[in-house]
Protein backbone atom coordinates (compact mmCIF):
# COMPACT_ATOMS: atom_id res chain seq x y z
CA UNK A 1 0.00 0.00 0.00
CA UNK A 2 1.45 3.32 -1.05
CA UNK A 3 1.98 5.89 1.67
CA UNK A 4 0.52 9.34 0.92
CA UNK A 5 3.02 12.03 0.10
CA UNK A 6 3.60 14.69 2.77
CA UNK A 7 1.58 17.14 0.66
CA UNK A 8 -1.35 14.71 0.38
CA UNK A 9 -1.19 13.94 4.11
CA UNK A 10 -1.23 17.66 4.93
CA UNK A 11 -4.22 18.14 2.64
CA UNK A 12 -6.08 15.29 4.37
CA UNK A 13 -5.37 16.86 7.77
CA UNK A 14 -6.66 20.20 6.52
CA UNK A 15 -9.84 18.57 5.18
CA UNK A 16 -10.41 17.05 8.61
CA UNK A 17 -9.84 20.40 10.32
CA UNK A 18 -12.32 22.19 8.04
CA UNK A 19 -15.18 20.49 9.88
CA UNK A 20 -14.60 22.87 12.82
CA UNK A 21 -14.34 26.07 10.75
CA UNK A 22 -17.12 28.65 10.13
CA UNK A 23 -18.99 28.16 6.83
CA UNK A 24 -17.62 31.44 5.39
CA UNK A 25 -14.03 30.28 5.95
CA UNK A 26 -14.79 26.86 4.47
CA UNK A 27 -16.30 28.46 1.35
CA UNK A 28 -13.22 30.63 0.76
CA UNK A 29 -10.83 27.70 1.20
CA UNK A 30 -12.88 25.41 -1.06
CA UNK A 31 -12.48 27.88 -3.92
CA UNK A 32 -8.70 27.63 -3.57
CA UNK A 33 -8.77 23.83 -3.20
CA UNK A 34 -10.84 23.43 -6.36
CA UNK A 35 -8.12 25.23 -8.30
CA UNK A 36 -5.47 23.01 -6.68
CA UNK A 37 -7.46 19.91 -7.65
CA UNK A 38 -7.44 20.98 -11.30
CA UNK A 39 -3.65 21.32 -11.15
CA UNK A 40 -2.73 18.32 -8.92
CA UNK A 41 -5.64 15.85 -8.64
CA UNK A 42 -3.30 13.11 -7.30
CA UNK A 43 -3.08 14.96 -3.97
CA UNK A 44 -6.77 14.35 -3.33
CA UNK A 45 -7.31 10.77 -2.15
CA UNK A 46 -10.76 9.32 -1.59
CA UNK A 47 -10.88 10.19 2.14
CA UNK A 48 -9.89 13.79 1.36
CA UNK A 49 -12.50 14.10 -1.37
CA UNK A 50 -15.21 12.70 0.92
CA UNK A 51 -14.31 15.17 3.66
CA UNK A 52 -14.32 18.11 1.23
CA UNK A 53 -17.69 17.08 -0.19
CA UNK A 54 -19.08 17.00 3.36
CA UNK A 55 -17.62 20.46 3.97
CA UNK A 56 -19.20 21.76 0.76
CA UNK A 57 -22.58 20.35 1.80
CA UNK A 58 -22.23 22.12 5.12
CA UNK A 59 -21.58 25.40 3.32
CA UNK A 60 -24.60 24.84 1.08
CA UNK A 61 -26.81 24.07 4.07
CA UNK A 62 -25.63 27.18 5.90
CA UNK A 63 -26.21 29.30 2.80
CA UNK A 64 -29.70 27.86 2.34
CA UNK A 65 -30.51 28.53 5.99
CA UNK A 66 -29.32 32.12 5.67
CA UNK A 67 -31.34 32.58 2.46
CA UNK A 68 -34.45 31.19 4.16
CA UNK A 69 -33.97 33.61 7.05
CA UNK A 70 -33.61 36.50 4.59
CA UNK A 71 -36.76 35.38 2.77
CA UNK A 72 -38.71 35.30 6.04
CA UNK A 73 -37.44 38.79 6.87
CA UNK A 74 -38.68 40.11 3.51
CA UNK A 75 -42.01 38.36 4.04
CA UNK A 76 -42.47 40.11 7.39
CA UNK A 77 -41.01 43.53 6.60
CA UNK A 78 -42.36 43.95 3.06
CA UNK A 79 -45.61 41.97 3.08
CA UNK A 80 -46.42 41.96 6.79
CA UNK A 81 -46.96 38.19 7.04
CA UNK A 82 -45.53 36.21 9.98
CA UNK A 83 -45.02 32.90 8.17
CA UNK A 84 -45.06 31.29 4.73
CA UNK A 85 -47.96 29.30 3.38
CA UNK A 86 -47.43 25.66 2.48
CA UNK A 87 -45.00 25.25 -0.42
CA UNK A 88 -43.94 28.89 -0.71
CA UNK A 89 -40.60 28.66 1.11
CA UNK A 90 -39.75 25.37 -0.60
CA UNK A 91 -40.09 27.02 -4.01
CA UNK A 92 -38.19 30.14 -2.94
CA UNK A 93 -35.27 28.05 -1.63
CA UNK A 94 -34.98 26.20 -4.94
CA UNK A 95 -34.99 29.45 -6.93
CA UNK A 96 -32.41 31.11 -4.66
CA UNK A 97 -30.22 28.04 -5.13
CA UNK A 98 -30.38 28.60 -8.91
CA UNK A 99 -32.54 25.58 -9.71
CA UNK A 100 -35.60 25.31 -11.95
CA UNK A 101 -38.90 24.68 -10.22
CA UNK A 102 -42.52 23.85 -11.06
CA UNK A 103 -45.14 25.00 -8.58
CA UNK A 104 -48.60 23.43 -8.89
CA UNK A 105 -50.50 25.42 -6.29
CA UNK A 106 -54.18 26.28 -6.02
CA UNK A 107 -55.51 29.76 -6.66
CA UNK A 108 -55.17 31.71 -3.44
CA UNK A 109 -52.14 29.76 -2.24
CA UNK A 110 -49.87 32.78 -2.73
CA UNK A 111 -48.00 31.77 -5.88
CA UNK A 112 -46.90 35.34 -6.61
CA UNK A 113 -44.86 35.56 -3.40
CA UNK A 114 -42.65 32.76 -4.74
CA UNK A 115 -41.16 35.10 -7.36
CA UNK A 116 -41.69 38.45 -5.63
CA UNK A 117 -39.41 37.61 -2.70
CA UNK A 118 -36.63 36.18 -4.93
CA UNK A 119 -36.92 39.37 -7.02
CA UNK A 120 -35.95 41.36 -3.93
CA UNK A 121 -33.20 38.94 -2.84
CA UNK A 122 -31.59 38.12 -6.20
CA UNK A 123 -31.15 41.70 -7.38
CA UNK A 124 -31.29 42.53 -11.08
CA UNK A 125 -34.64 42.01 -12.80
CA UNK A 126 -37.15 39.18 -12.50
CA UNK A 127 -39.25 38.66 -15.64
CA UNK A 128 -42.82 37.54 -14.98
CA UNK A 129 -44.65 36.19 -18.03
CA UNK A 130 -48.42 36.40 -17.63
CA UNK A 131 -51.33 36.22 -20.10
CA UNK A 132 -53.41 38.56 -17.96
CA UNK A 133 -52.79 41.97 -19.54
CA UNK A 134 -55.82 43.47 -17.79
CA UNK A 135 -54.38 42.43 -14.44
CA UNK A 136 -50.84 43.77 -14.85
CA UNK A 137 -51.55 47.34 -13.74
CA UNK A 138 -53.16 46.14 -10.52
CA UNK A 139 -50.26 43.74 -9.90
CA UNK A 140 -47.76 46.54 -10.35
CA UNK A 141 -49.82 48.89 -8.15
CA UNK A 142 -49.87 46.21 -5.43
CA UNK A 143 -46.10 45.83 -5.60
CA UNK A 144 -45.51 49.55 -5.38
CA UNK A 145 -47.74 49.74 -2.32
CA UNK A 146 -45.42 47.33 -0.45
CA UNK A 147 -42.26 48.99 -1.74
CA UNK A 148 -41.22 46.63 -4.54
CA UNK A 149 -40.15 48.42 -7.73
CA UNK A 150 -42.25 46.92 -10.51
CA UNK A 151 -43.45 47.79 -14.00
CA UNK A 152 -45.13 46.15 -16.97
CA UNK A 153 -44.83 46.24 -20.75
CA UNK A 154 -47.79 45.33 -22.94
CA UNK A 155 -49.89 46.57 -25.83
CA UNK A 156 -51.98 48.87 -23.62
CA UNK A 157 -49.16 51.43 -23.21
CA UNK A 158 -48.72 54.59 -25.23
CA UNK A 159 -45.37 54.96 -27.04
CA UNK A 160 -44.02 57.64 -24.70
CA UNK A 161 -44.91 55.73 -21.55
CA UNK A 162 -43.41 52.56 -23.00
CA UNK A 163 -40.14 54.35 -23.86
CA UNK A 164 -39.86 55.73 -20.30
CA UNK A 165 -40.34 52.28 -18.80
CA UNK A 166 -37.76 50.73 -21.12
CA UNK A 167 -35.26 53.41 -20.16
CA UNK A 168 -35.98 52.74 -16.49
CA UNK A 169 -35.45 49.01 -16.96
CA UNK A 170 -32.08 49.62 -18.59
CA UNK A 171 -31.08 51.92 -15.70
CA UNK A 172 -31.97 49.23 -13.18
CA UNK A 173 -34.92 51.16 -11.70
CA UNK A 174 -37.08 48.06 -11.42
CA UNK A 175 -36.95 44.67 -9.72
CA UNK A 176 -39.99 43.11 -11.43
CA UNK A 177 -41.07 43.23 -15.07
CA UNK A 178 -44.47 41.84 -16.09
CA UNK A 179 -44.90 41.00 -19.79
CA UNK A 180 -47.34 39.05 -21.95
CA UNK A 181 -46.15 35.99 -23.89
CA UNK A 182 -47.06 37.68 -27.17
CA UNK A 183 -44.38 40.30 -26.51
CA UNK A 184 -41.54 37.82 -26.03
CA UNK A 185 -41.10 37.41 -29.80
CA UNK A 186 -41.36 41.16 -30.35
CA UNK A 187 -40.02 44.32 -28.76
CA UNK A 188 -39.99 42.93 -25.22
CA UNK A 189 -37.94 39.97 -26.36
CA UNK A 190 -35.38 42.25 -28.01
CA UNK A 191 -35.18 44.35 -24.85
CA UNK A 192 -34.51 41.40 -22.56
CA UNK A 193 -31.02 40.88 -23.96
CA UNK A 194 -29.94 44.26 -22.60
CA UNK A 195 -31.27 43.69 -19.07
CA UNK A 196 -29.73 42.12 -15.99
CA UNK A 197 -32.16 39.21 -15.78
CA UNK A 198 -31.86 36.94 -12.74
CA UNK A 199 -35.08 34.89 -12.84
CA UNK A 200 -37.84 34.01 -15.31
CA UNK A 201 -41.24 33.25 -13.77
CA UNK A 202 -43.96 31.84 -16.04
CA UNK A 203 -47.41 32.31 -14.53
CA UNK A 204 -50.41 30.27 -15.73
CA UNK A 205 -47.83 27.83 -17.13
CA UNK A 206 -50.49 25.29 -18.12
CA UNK A 207 -51.25 27.60 -21.05
CA UNK A 208 -48.11 26.27 -22.78
CA UNK A 209 -49.51 22.73 -22.93
CA UNK A 210 -51.89 21.66 -25.64
CA UNK A 211 -53.10 19.04 -23.15
CA UNK A 212 -54.15 21.76 -20.72
CA UNK A 213 -57.67 23.20 -20.44
CA UNK A 214 -56.54 26.68 -21.51
CA UNK A 215 -53.88 26.18 -24.21
CA UNK A 216 -52.55 29.46 -25.67
CA UNK A 217 -50.26 29.19 -28.70
CA UNK A 218 -48.42 32.43 -27.76
CA UNK A 219 -46.91 30.59 -24.79
CA UNK A 220 -44.86 28.51 -27.21
CA UNK A 221 -42.79 31.70 -27.69
CA UNK A 222 -41.22 30.91 -24.33
CA UNK A 223 -39.68 27.60 -25.31
CA UNK A 224 -36.18 28.99 -25.93
CA UNK A 225 -35.96 31.48 -23.05
CA UNK A 226 -33.88 29.34 -20.72
CA UNK A 227 -31.21 28.55 -23.31
CA UNK A 228 -31.22 32.11 -24.61
CA UNK A 229 -30.39 33.57 -21.20
CA UNK A 230 -27.63 31.22 -20.21
CA UNK A 231 -29.58 28.80 -18.09
CA UNK A 232 -31.23 31.27 -15.71
CA UNK A 233 -33.52 29.59 -13.18
CA UNK A 234 -37.08 29.29 -14.48
CA UNK A 235 -40.11 29.05 -12.22
CA UNK A 236 -43.29 27.64 -13.80
CA UNK A 237 -46.49 28.25 -11.84
CA UNK A 238 -49.98 26.89 -12.38
CA UNK A 239 -53.08 26.27 -10.30
CA UNK A 240 -54.19 23.14 -12.15
CA UNK A 241 -52.02 20.59 -13.93
CA UNK A 242 -52.42 16.88 -14.41
CA UNK A 243 -49.27 14.75 -14.58
CA UNK A 244 -49.41 14.92 -18.37
CA UNK A 245 -49.69 18.71 -18.40
CA UNK A 246 -46.91 19.07 -15.83
CA UNK A 247 -44.54 16.97 -17.94
CA UNK A 248 -45.46 18.99 -21.03
CA UNK A 249 -44.67 22.22 -19.17
CA UNK A 250 -41.24 20.86 -18.22
CA UNK A 251 -40.51 19.81 -21.79
CA UNK A 252 -41.79 22.95 -23.49
CA UNK A 253 -39.83 25.26 -21.17
CA UNK A 254 -36.72 23.02 -21.34
CA UNK A 255 -36.47 22.90 -17.54
CA UNK A 256 -33.46 21.04 -16.18
CA UNK A 257 -34.35 18.46 -13.54
CA UNK A 258 -36.84 20.84 -11.94
CA UNK A 259 -37.95 20.51 -8.38
CA UNK A 260 -41.73 20.01 -8.35
CA UNK A 261 -43.83 21.44 -5.52
CA UNK A 262 -47.41 20.28 -5.58
CA UNK A 263 -49.60 22.08 -3.08
CA UNK A 264 -52.84 20.71 -1.76
CA UNK A 265 -55.92 21.47 -3.82
CA UNK A 266 -57.92 21.65 -0.60
CA UNK A 267 -58.66 25.22 0.51
CA UNK A 268 -60.20 25.09 3.95
CA UNK A 269 -61.49 28.67 3.84
CA UNK A 270 -63.74 27.92 0.83
CA UNK A 271 -67.04 26.33 1.83
CA UNK A 272 -68.51 24.39 -1.10
CA UNK A 273 -72.21 23.72 -1.60
CA UNK A 274 -74.01 21.88 -4.44
CA UNK A 275 -77.69 22.68 -4.92
CA UNK A 276 -79.75 20.73 -7.41
CA UNK A 277 -82.11 22.89 -9.44
CA UNK A 278 -85.78 22.19 -8.88
CA UNK A 279 -85.31 21.64 -5.16
CA UNK A 280 -86.45 24.74 -3.24
CA UNK A 281 -85.30 23.47 0.18
CA UNK A 282 -88.65 24.46 1.67
CA UNK A 283 -88.34 28.08 0.58
CA UNK A 284 -90.64 27.92 -2.44
CA UNK A 285 -87.98 29.84 -4.40
CA UNK A 286 -86.60 29.30 -7.87
CA UNK A 287 -82.90 29.59 -8.69
CA UNK A 288 -83.10 33.32 -9.38
CA UNK A 289 -84.78 34.04 -6.01
CA UNK A 290 -82.31 31.75 -4.21
CA UNK A 291 -79.42 33.72 -5.71
CA UNK A 292 -81.03 36.96 -4.54
CA UNK A 293 -81.37 35.58 -1.01
CA UNK A 294 -77.73 34.43 -1.02
CA UNK A 295 -76.55 37.85 -2.16
CA UNK A 296 -78.73 39.72 0.33
CA UNK A 297 -77.43 37.55 3.14
CA UNK A 298 -73.95 38.81 2.20
CA UNK A 299 -74.94 42.45 1.86
CA UNK A 300 -71.98 44.67 1.02
CA UNK A 301 -69.63 41.79 0.22
CA UNK A 302 -68.15 41.36 -3.28
CA UNK A 303 -69.17 38.28 -5.23
CA UNK A 304 -69.38 36.70 -8.68
CA UNK A 305 -72.35 34.90 -10.22
CA UNK A 306 -71.23 32.70 -13.12
CA UNK A 307 -73.84 32.06 -15.83
CA UNK A 308 -73.89 29.71 -18.79
CA UNK A 309 -74.95 32.26 -21.41
CA UNK A 310 -74.69 35.98 -22.11
CA UNK A 311 -78.47 36.26 -21.97
CA UNK A 312 -78.50 34.64 -18.53
CA UNK A 313 -75.75 36.97 -17.28
CA UNK A 314 -77.71 40.02 -18.46
CA UNK A 315 -81.04 38.90 -17.03
CA UNK A 316 -79.53 37.90 -13.67
CA UNK A 317 -77.78 41.26 -13.33
CA UNK A 318 -80.95 43.16 -14.27
CA UNK A 319 -82.95 41.17 -11.71
CA UNK A 320 -80.47 41.88 -8.91
CA UNK A 321 -80.34 45.58 -9.81
CA UNK A 322 -84.16 45.73 -9.66
CA UNK A 323 -83.90 44.42 -6.09
CA UNK A 324 -81.44 47.08 -4.98
CA UNK A 325 -78.18 45.16 -5.45
CA UNK A 326 -75.23 46.94 -7.02
CA UNK A 327 -74.78 44.41 -9.81
CA UNK A 328 -73.47 44.42 -13.38
CA UNK A 329 -73.13 41.97 -16.25
CA UNK A 330 -69.88 40.95 -17.93
CA UNK A 331 -69.57 38.84 -21.08
CA UNK A 332 -67.98 38.70 -24.51
CA UNK A 333 -70.99 40.29 -26.22
CA UNK A 334 -70.47 43.63 -24.50
CA UNK A 335 -68.42 46.47 -25.91
CA UNK A 336 -64.79 46.31 -24.69
CA UNK A 337 -65.09 49.65 -22.90
CA UNK A 338 -68.25 48.45 -21.12
CA UNK A 339 -66.51 45.26 -19.97
CA UNK A 340 -63.52 47.25 -18.80
CA UNK A 341 -65.73 49.63 -16.84
CA UNK A 342 -67.59 46.78 -15.12
CA UNK A 343 -64.32 45.11 -14.19
CA UNK A 344 -62.82 48.35 -12.93
CA UNK A 345 -65.86 49.22 -10.81
CA UNK A 346 -65.93 45.72 -9.34
CA UNK A 347 -62.24 45.81 -8.49
CA UNK A 348 -62.75 49.18 -6.78
CA UNK A 349 -65.80 47.99 -4.80
CA UNK A 350 -68.23 50.28 -6.66
CA UNK A 351 -70.08 47.18 -7.89
CA UNK A 352 -70.86 44.39 -5.42
CA UNK A 353 -71.82 41.55 -7.75
CA UNK A 354 -70.72 40.71 -11.28
CA UNK A 355 -72.93 38.31 -13.26
CA UNK A 356 -70.61 36.84 -15.81
CA UNK A 357 -69.84 34.14 -18.29
CA UNK A 358 -66.50 32.33 -18.07
CA UNK A 359 -64.95 35.31 -19.92
CA UNK A 360 -64.70 36.94 -16.48
CA UNK A 361 -62.20 36.01 -13.81
CA UNK A 362 -58.81 35.32 -15.38
CA UNK A 363 -57.97 39.01 -15.20
CA UNK A 364 -59.14 39.40 -11.62
CA UNK A 365 -56.81 39.38 -8.64
CA UNK A 366 -59.36 40.79 -6.19
CA UNK A 367 -58.51 39.27 -2.84
CA UNK A 368 -61.77 40.05 -1.03
CA UNK A 369 -64.30 38.17 -3.18
CA UNK A 370 -66.47 36.60 -0.48
CA UNK A 371 -68.69 34.36 -2.59
CA UNK A 372 -68.88 32.68 -6.00
CA UNK A 373 -72.24 31.39 -7.21
CA UNK A 374 -72.61 29.18 -10.26
CA UNK A 375 -76.10 29.83 -11.61
CA UNK A 376 -75.42 27.05 -14.09
CA UNK A 377 -73.07 24.09 -14.04
CA UNK A 378 -69.52 24.72 -15.40
CA UNK A 379 -68.14 22.87 -18.41
CA UNK A 380 -65.49 20.95 -16.47
CA UNK A 381 -64.09 20.30 -13.03
CA UNK A 382 -60.97 22.24 -14.01
CA UNK A 383 -63.09 25.24 -14.94
CA UNK A 384 -65.10 24.93 -11.73
CA UNK A 385 -61.95 24.85 -9.63
CA UNK A 386 -60.51 27.89 -11.40
CA UNK A 387 -63.73 29.84 -10.91
CA UNK A 388 -64.28 29.06 -7.22
CA UNK A 389 -60.62 30.01 -6.83
CA UNK A 390 -61.62 33.67 -7.35
CA UNK A 391 -63.07 33.62 -3.84
CA UNK A 392 -61.21 34.00 -0.57
CA UNK A 393 -57.78 34.75 -1.94
CA UNK A 394 -56.99 36.64 1.26
CA UNK A 395 -57.55 33.48 3.29
CA UNK A 396 -60.83 34.64 4.87
CA UNK A 397 -63.89 32.39 4.86
CA UNK A 398 -65.89 32.48 1.61
CA UNK A 399 -68.82 30.54 0.16
CA UNK A 400 -69.05 28.80 -3.21
CA UNK A 401 -72.57 27.69 -4.21
CA UNK A 402 -73.10 25.54 -7.29
CA UNK A 403 -76.56 25.18 -8.87
CA UNK A 404 -76.70 22.22 -11.25
CA UNK A 405 -79.08 19.96 -13.16
CA UNK A 406 -79.11 17.33 -15.87
CA UNK A 407 -80.61 20.00 -18.15
CA UNK A 408 -77.30 21.88 -17.76
CA UNK A 409 -75.48 18.78 -19.00
CA UNK A 410 -77.67 18.60 -22.10
CA UNK A 411 -77.24 22.34 -22.76
CA UNK A 412 -73.46 22.14 -22.47
CA UNK A 413 -73.28 19.08 -24.71
CA UNK A 414 -75.40 20.85 -27.33
CA UNK A 415 -73.10 23.88 -27.15
CA UNK A 416 -70.06 21.63 -27.72
CA UNK A 417 -71.67 19.99 -30.72
CA UNK A 418 -72.51 23.39 -32.24
CA UNK A 419 -68.99 24.69 -31.69
CA UNK A 420 -66.48 25.05 -34.49
CA UNK A 421 -64.45 22.08 -33.28
CA UNK A 422 -64.36 19.61 -36.16
CA UNK A 423 -62.37 16.96 -34.29
CA UNK A 424 -64.87 14.44 -32.87
CA UNK A 425 -62.33 13.54 -30.18
CA UNK A 426 -62.41 17.13 -28.91
CA UNK A 427 -66.22 17.08 -28.77
CA UNK A 428 -66.15 13.73 -26.96
CA UNK A 429 -63.60 14.98 -24.41
CA UNK A 430 -65.81 18.00 -23.75
CA UNK A 431 -68.81 15.69 -23.27
CA UNK A 432 -66.91 13.52 -20.79
CA UNK A 433 -65.72 16.61 -18.89
CA UNK A 434 -69.31 17.84 -18.49
CA UNK A 435 -70.48 14.48 -17.16
CA UNK A 436 -67.59 14.28 -14.71
CA UNK A 437 -68.62 17.71 -13.45
CA UNK A 438 -72.21 16.52 -12.96
CA UNK A 439 -71.02 13.39 -11.15
CA UNK A 440 -68.95 15.55 -8.79
CA UNK A 441 -71.94 17.76 -7.93
CA UNK A 442 -74.46 14.91 -7.62
CA UNK A 443 -72.33 12.35 -5.76
CA UNK A 444 -73.65 13.13 -2.28
CA UNK A 445 -70.13 12.85 -0.87
CA UNK A 446 -67.60 15.29 0.53
CA UNK A 447 -67.12 17.79 -2.29
CA UNK A 448 -63.55 18.61 -1.35
CA UNK A 449 -62.51 14.96 -1.21
CA UNK A 450 -64.04 14.25 -4.62
CA UNK A 451 -62.52 17.43 -6.07
CA UNK A 452 -59.05 16.55 -4.77
CA UNK A 453 -59.39 13.01 -6.17
CA UNK A 454 -59.87 14.47 -9.64
CA UNK A 455 -56.45 16.12 -9.32
CA UNK A 456 -54.81 12.90 -8.04
CA UNK A 457 -54.73 14.00 -4.40
CA UNK A 458 -56.09 11.90 -1.57
CA UNK A 459 -57.59 13.70 1.42
CA UNK A 460 -60.03 12.73 4.13
CA UNK A 461 -63.49 14.25 4.28
CA UNK A 462 -63.07 17.98 4.87
CA UNK A 463 -65.09 17.97 8.09
CA UNK A 464 -66.58 21.46 7.83
CA UNK A 465 -65.80 23.04 4.45
CA UNK A 466 -68.59 21.57 2.34
CA UNK A 467 -72.35 21.33 2.76
CA UNK A 468 -72.32 17.57 3.23
CA UNK A 469 -69.72 17.66 6.02
CA UNK A 470 -70.91 20.77 7.87
CA UNK A 471 -74.58 19.80 7.58
CA UNK A 472 -75.66 23.32 6.67
CA UNK A 473 -78.52 24.03 4.29
CA UNK A 474 -77.11 27.17 2.70
CA UNK A 475 -80.40 27.95 0.94
CA UNK A 476 -82.53 27.78 4.11
CA UNK A 477 -79.96 29.85 6.00
CA UNK A 478 -79.99 32.56 3.34
CA UNK A 479 -83.79 32.63 3.19
CA UNK A 480 -83.95 33.08 6.97
CA UNK A 481 -81.74 36.20 6.95
CA UNK A 482 -83.73 39.40 7.33
CA UNK A 483 -81.97 42.44 5.90
CA UNK A 484 -83.20 46.01 5.40
CA UNK A 485 -84.51 46.43 1.87
CA UNK A 486 -82.80 48.82 -0.49
CA UNK A 487 -84.81 50.85 -2.91
CA UNK A 488 -84.21 49.92 -6.57
CA UNK A 489 -81.26 51.46 -8.41
CA UNK A 490 -80.80 52.12 -12.08
CA UNK A 491 -78.19 50.43 -14.19
CA UNK A 492 -75.93 52.72 -16.21
CA UNK A 493 -76.11 52.10 -19.95
CA UNK A 494 -72.48 50.98 -20.00
CA UNK A 495 -73.29 48.00 -17.81
CA UNK A 496 -71.97 49.45 -14.55
CA UNK A 497 -74.33 50.53 -11.77
CA UNK A 498 -74.94 53.82 -9.97
CA UNK A 499 -75.69 53.18 -6.29
CA UNK A 500 -78.34 55.30 -4.62
CA UNK A 501 -78.87 52.95 -1.69
CA UNK A 502 -77.97 53.58 1.88
CA UNK A 503 -74.82 51.91 3.12
CA UNK A 504 -74.82 48.83 5.31
CA UNK A 505 -73.20 50.74 8.16
CA UNK A 506 -76.14 53.16 8.23
CA UNK A 507 -78.54 50.24 8.60
CA UNK A 508 -76.84 48.65 11.60
CA UNK A 509 -76.09 49.68 15.14
CA UNK A 510 -72.54 50.22 16.29
CA UNK A 511 -71.11 46.78 17.04
CA UNK A 512 -67.69 45.15 17.03
CA UNK A 513 -68.28 44.66 13.32
CA UNK A 514 -68.89 48.38 12.95
CA UNK A 515 -65.17 49.12 13.33
CA UNK A 516 -64.48 46.69 10.48
CA UNK A 517 -67.02 48.57 8.33
CA UNK A 518 -65.43 51.92 9.23
CA UNK A 519 -61.97 50.60 8.39
CA UNK A 520 -63.31 49.25 5.12
CA UNK A 521 -64.79 52.67 4.26
CA UNK A 522 -61.48 54.35 5.09
CA UNK A 523 -59.71 51.84 2.84
CA UNK A 524 -62.13 52.66 0.02
CA UNK A 525 -61.54 56.40 0.44
CA UNK A 526 -57.75 56.00 0.40
CA UNK A 527 -57.92 53.65 -2.59
CA UNK A 528 -60.05 56.10 -4.57
CA UNK A 529 -57.61 58.90 -3.78
CA UNK A 530 -54.68 56.81 -5.02
CA UNK A 531 -56.52 55.31 -7.99
CA UNK A 532 -55.90 51.70 -6.93
CA UNK A 533 -58.19 48.80 -5.95
CA UNK A 534 -59.22 48.80 -2.29
CA UNK A 535 -57.66 45.38 -1.61
CA UNK A 536 -54.28 46.77 -2.69
CA UNK A 537 -54.36 49.01 0.40
CA UNK A 538 -55.24 46.19 2.84
CA UNK A 539 -57.10 42.90 2.46
CA UNK A 540 -60.31 42.10 4.31
CA UNK A 541 -58.34 39.68 6.45
CA UNK A 542 -56.00 42.49 7.46
CA UNK A 543 -58.90 44.80 8.36
CA UNK A 544 -60.58 42.05 10.38
CA UNK A 545 -57.36 41.42 12.31
CA UNK A 546 -56.96 45.16 12.80
CA UNK A 547 -60.50 45.48 14.15
CA UNK A 548 -59.94 42.55 16.51
CA UNK A 549 -56.56 43.77 17.83
CA UNK A 550 -57.37 47.52 17.91
CA UNK A 551 -53.68 48.54 17.81
CA UNK A 552 -52.77 51.87 19.47
CA UNK A 553 -49.26 52.37 18.04
CA UNK A 554 -47.21 51.81 14.91
CA UNK A 555 -45.37 48.92 16.57
CA UNK A 556 -48.68 47.26 17.44
CA UNK A 557 -49.97 47.88 13.91
CA UNK A 558 -46.98 45.98 12.51
CA UNK A 559 -48.24 42.92 14.41
CA UNK A 560 -51.41 42.92 12.30
CA UNK A 561 -51.49 40.34 9.51
CA UNK A 562 -50.57 41.99 6.20
CA UNK A 563 -49.07 45.23 7.54
CA UNK A 564 -45.46 45.75 6.44
CA UNK A 565 -43.10 48.68 6.78
CA UNK A 566 -44.11 50.48 3.58
CA UNK A 567 -47.83 50.33 4.35
CA UNK A 568 -47.22 51.39 7.93
CA UNK A 569 -45.49 54.50 6.62
CA UNK A 570 -48.23 55.25 4.07
CA UNK A 571 -51.39 54.39 5.95
CA UNK A 572 -50.54 53.80 9.61
CA UNK A 573 -51.59 57.20 10.94
CA UNK A 574 -54.93 57.17 9.11
CA UNK A 575 -55.94 53.74 10.39
CA UNK A 576 -54.70 54.36 13.92
CA UNK A 577 -56.71 57.58 13.99
CA UNK A 578 -59.85 55.76 12.83
CA UNK A 579 -59.37 53.07 15.49
CA UNK A 580 -58.88 55.75 18.13
CA UNK A 581 -61.99 57.61 16.95
CA UNK A 582 -64.08 54.47 17.37
CA UNK A 583 -63.24 54.34 21.07
CA UNK A 584 -64.17 57.91 21.95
Amino acid sequence: MLMPTPEAAALLAEAQALADCPPEQIARRLIELRQLYREQPALFGHPTQALLRAAAERVSAAKAQAQSARALTVLAEVFGYPSFRAGQLEIIEEILAGRDCVGVMPTGAGKSVTYQIPARLLGGITLVVSPLISLMKDQVDAMREVGIRATFLNSSLEAEDRAERIAGLRRGDYELLYAAPEGIDGAVGRLLGSLDLRLIAVDEAHCISEWGHDFRPAYRNLSGLKERFGGLPVLALTATATERVKNDIIGQLALREPHVVRGSFYRQNLRLYAVKKGQSHGTGQGVREMILALVRARRGEPGIVYCLSRKSADSTAEFLVSKGIRAAAYHGGMRPEARAQTQDRFIRDDVEVVCATIAFGMGIDKSNVRFVIHRDMPRSIEGYYQEIGRAGRDGAASDCILFYSWADVLSLEAMSERSEAEDPDVVNQARLAVRRMYDLADAGECLWRRLAEHFDEEIANCGASCGLCNGLDIIRLAAAVRVPARRPIRAHESGAVVDTATTDAACTAATDGDLFDRLRQLRKTLADQRGVPAYVIFSDRTLADMAARRPRSGAALLEVHGVGNAKLMQYGDAFLEEIGRSER
